[in-house]
């Protein structure tokens, strides 16, 4: 299976949303506007097979030191191929080159990053301006069930 890794483009942005919206639906990725998305689409790798989106994934910046892995989505029939981990070391490597420290994760996918190297840590200790900036925008808001996972680059 040939699979590419590219950076998005604003061409992408409604194909991006039709991939996703089964898991904003769920409640398992936060939704974002299109008009967000564009604002950062400079953040987002995506994956295609052949001219198909299987998945992306975002780097959020939010400090001289600090990253996020966002919006990880990979396919119904595409997961389990590694194009996840794939898009995850993706971004680690991104945020290497640009000097990160660290990069964290919310997700409800523990194990998967923690295959990747991430290690739990308490929520108390993320940035406040994260907190409030994205969870509010969450259903489950303030009955949080995610875990934070961070990775030392």
């Amino acid at each position: 299976m040939k699979i590419s890794y590219v950076k998005a483009k604003l061409s992408d942005i409604e194909k991006m949303g039709e991939l996703v919206r089964p898991e904003v639906e769920s409640g398992v990725i936060l939704q974002r506007s299109e008009d967000e998305i564009a604002t950062n689409i400079r953040s987002y790798t995506l994956a295609f097979f052949d001219a198909e989106l299987i998945g992306f994934t975002a780097l959020h910046i939010h400090t001289r030191y600090l990253g996020e892995i966002r919006s990880l989505i990979v396919k119904e029939g595409f997961r389990g191929k590694k194009i996840g981990e794939t898009l995850v070391n993706c971004a680690i490597d991104e945020g290497k080159s640009l000097g990160l420290q660290k990069i964290l994760s919310l997700t409800y996918k523990q194990s998967f990053f923690e295959r990747l190297g991430f290690v739990e840590i308490p929520k108390e200790s993320l940035p406040e301006h994260k907190i409030w900036a994205d969870c509010i925008k969450c259903k489950y808001f303030p009955i949080c069930n995610e875990v934070s996972l961070i990775k030392n680059l």
